[in-house]
């Protein structure tokens, strides 16, 4: 079994590189409307957080980050797969100014785990899709609850809406927003994973932030 994350090739770089460019002039077209009714903006923690939202709504949150990231902090992480998809999503995420670290629970998953603790005590953000990479759809696996109490970091949940986007034919029917259109993304309460080494409240925390992050993914 393969247990080294896809490498890219020249092109593939040079590809990436171009799609980058394409998303950013996407994103300059779109009227991004930012909700923070928890204030996380104007006074957010002073260590590194984790960044939740659905997989199919990538796109979103990565144009509200190129707007609204808070200055100062040390930069966002995304967690990607192993695979060749993740690979792209790497590629693409350091020309939009984020960093990434390759792996997933099935592939590289300790490995992963590992470089991801030693960035947090960097004072690096970290970005999940729980659902991802392949899904069940708006369903939250175990990584991110055991990486919030691992490293004792809050959880914020991200929501986002489109008004106005295509969905391709994907297990989450992906949504990449029309030129022009409005996205609303709202930014949920800090949720905290007490320490605890009983399974049945882990269990209940991530039935906890599942909940949170499906209010609004219709």
């Amino acid at each position: 079994m393969r247990t080294q994350p896809v490498r890219p090739t020249f092109l593939q770089r040079a590809a990436a590189l171009a799609g980058a460019g394409l998303l950013r002039a996407l994103f300059a077209t779109l009227r991004v409307r930012i909700h923070d009714p928890h204030g996380f903006l104007a006074a957010p923690p002073d260590g590194p957080a984790i960044y939740a939202f659905w997989h199919n709504r990538i796109l979103a949150i990565t144009a509200a980050f190129l707007r609204c990231y808070p200055r100062g902090r040390r930069g966002v992480l995304v967690l990607t797969s192993a695979s060749k998809d993740g690979m792209w999503l790497g590629l693409i995420a350091k020309h939009l100014g984020m960093g990434s670290v390759r792996g997933s629970s099935s592939r590289r998953g300790a490995t992963a785990m590992r470089e991801l603790l030693d960035r947090v005590e960097a004072g690096y953000d970290i970005a999940i899709t729980p659902d991802g990479p392949r899904g069940p759809v708006y369903e939250l696996g175990p990584g991110l609850v055991y990486l919030a109490q691992k490293a004792q970091l809050p959880v914020l949940p991200c929501h986002a809406v489109f008004h106005g986007a295509w969905r391709l034919r994907t297990w989450d029917r992906f949504a990449i927003p029309k030129p022009f259109s409005r996205v609303d993304v709202t930014l949920g309460p800090l949720l905290r994973v007490p320490a605890s080494d009983d399974e049945s409240a882990l269990r209940d925390e991530q039935r906890k932030i599942e909940s949170v992050l499906r209010e609004q993914a219709g």
